[in-house]
């Protein structure tokens, strides 16, 4: 029988790790359509846990979000804990310490070149947030990760195994076959998405995590050690806690600690910083003499040791305040663009783009796939946050999962019925062409596909010349403006090559009166 206080600690952390991991694959992977309106799970809790998105969402907001009350809960932990959350939780974290083997580090990390880095982004993310630069969600671990897995690696691992199984199906003999087809009915109904989708900016965002994993070979962790602006926010609170680590007084030469220690919290004199020490508890496993403890202790009156420029520091914080009064010169502070379609429940501009972490999960679960992360339309501070691409997909009529995944309320949790009362656009056509208009040649497609009650396609019967000189009756299409909703549904099945005939833009959008298109009103 297994004496499980005979465990060494850090197998429990490992055991830890794995189960987070799996904690942050289960709720991904059931962030998709499946068949049904409602999500059965909180997938969108990792993110509510997450003091960094929390405090910057909540100081763009000018209050405290109550969707993100779980963070204060992370930040009580690590008061008591220490910056357990990176070693023990954090799903990148794990990845990280997994790759270790695969992208070793050329250096140990000691000369702790680059840890004040991330104290200069958080005090820069914090004070932007303040005065209107929302860039929390470009740093953040969380949002790095799911970010990049939603756009770029879960469309290609489903590409992939379509191309697979196809290729079996149509290629192999009828025994492969047999073992082949319950393997992918298998895989659709657990790990594979709805359906295959498609995005801008999967490059980037690929490029972007794959970078954070290149960084391992300057030194372990690096991102962790140097650049994450969430595992900041954890050491300066840390820097405060109550569970700290001691070496013995006599160690003599032995440098184990130091060498096995993954976040180089252990100094030349062995002293193990409560800023930088994640837990991981290796140095007791390596340690030849047991000379190594962590134990409660009361808050001690010295201050924690960050190492700060002032200079530096001073600096970040003035630029974070500056940037945002040099983007109200842009033209697009004057005239947004009519082609930034924002998902229905969407929050005023300045308050969504300020709520909103980047996260991708709502681009994930739109069953269109219309929404897509946004480049420059909105901005800088704009990016990736998502916006309607008509043309790539359209926003069902009856599905409200982006709002039940956004962790931040950047976008609104509707009911069926209200949503449908949403208005994000307006359709137009471009009758230079629409086939019916430009050429005399009978279409309906738009109109079949409007999904109001009450078509806000209909039709005018007229009388036109074909291409071939002939006088043609035809269906012209037109758009009742109070009854398009700007769904886009149009736009992604107009039959024409290219640009579509009929393009939904932002005008007459129900979160902003400004938008009111002529004789429009809202109740």
């Amino acid at each position: 029988m297994i004496n499980i206080k005979k465990i060494p600690l850090f197998y429990w952390r490992r055991l830890s790790q794995l189960v987070g991991l799996g904690l942050f694959f289960f709720l991904f992977v059931n962030t998709d359509y499946a068949g049904r309106d409602e999500l059965e799970y909180a997938v969108n809790i990792l993110f509510r846990v997450d003091p960094l998105l929390a405090l910057c969402a909540s100081v763009a907001a000018g209050f405290f979000i109550i969707l993100l009350l779980p963070a204060a809960g992370t930040l009580l932990l690590t008061i008591i804990f220490g910056r357990f959350f990176c070693g023990w939780a954090c799903p990148l974290g794990t990845l990280l310490d997994g790759c270790h083997q695969l992208v070793p580090s050329l250096g140990l990390g000691r000369e702790r070149r680059y840890r004040a880095l991330k104290f200069y982004l958080l005090g820069f993310l914090l004070i932007g947030a303040w005065f209107g630069l929302p860039m929390a969600g470009y740093f953040d671990p969380f949002s790095i990760l799911v970010r990049s897995l939603a756009l770029a690696v879960d469309p290609a691992l489903n590409s992939l195994a379509t191309t697979f199984f196809t290729f079996t199906y149509q290629e192999a003999p009828g025994w492969v076959n047999g073992l082949t087809e319950p393997l992918y009915d298998f895989l659709k109904a657990t790990i594979l998405p709805f359906h295959q989708k498609y995005y801008e900016l999967a490059i980037l965002s690929l490029a972007i995590l794959l970078l954070i994993f290149f960084l391992e070979r300057l030194e372990r962790r690096f991102f962790c050690r140097n650049i994450c602006p969430l595992g900041g926010l954890f050491a300066v609170t840390a820097g405060f806690s109550f569970l700290r680590g001691r070496t013995g007084s006599k160690c003599g030469k032995c440098r184990n600690c130091r060498d096995v220690c993954r976040m180089g919290a252990i100094d030349e004199e062995r002293n193990i910083s409560s800023l930088d020490c994640n837990l991981c508890l290796d140095c007791i496993h390596h340690c030849p003499g047991n000379k190594i403890s962590f134990k409660f202790e009361r808050l001690q009156k010295k201050r924690p040791v960050f190492n700060l420029s002032r200079r530096s520091f001073v600096g970040a914080l003035a630029l974070g305040a500056a940037l945002p009064f040099f983007l109200k010169s842009r033209t697009m502070a004057r005239q947004a663009d009519p082609l930034l379609i924002r998902p229905p429940g969407a929050l005023p501009e300045d308050d969504f783009v300020g709520r909103c972490v980047r996260c991708g999960e709502c681009m994930k679960v739109c069953i269109g796939n219309g929404l897509q992360p946004a480049f420059l339309q909105a901005g800088v501070e704009g990016m990736f946050s998502p916006v309607l691409k008509a043309r790539t997909g359209y926003c069902e009529y009856n599905c409200t999962l982006c709002g039940q995944v956004c962790p931040s309320g950047a976008i609104k949790k509707l009911t069926p019925e209200e949503k449908k009362k949403v208005k994000i656009g307006n359709a137009c056509f471009d009758k230079n062409r629409c086939l019916p208009h430009a050429k005399g040649i009978p279409c309906i497609v738009c109109e079949e596909h409007c999904p109001t009650p009450d078509k806000a396609i209909k039709f005018r019967e007229a009388v036109v010349e074909n291409s071939r000189g002939e006088k043609v009756a035809v269906k012209q299409p037109y758009l009742v403006d109070e009854l398009c909703v700007g769904c886009g549904i149009c736009e992604t099945r107009c039959p024409l090559p290219g640009a579509s005939a009929v393009i939904v833009t932002s005008a007459g959008e129900s979160r902003d009166p400004a938008q009111a298109l002529p004789g429009q009103g809202y109740a």
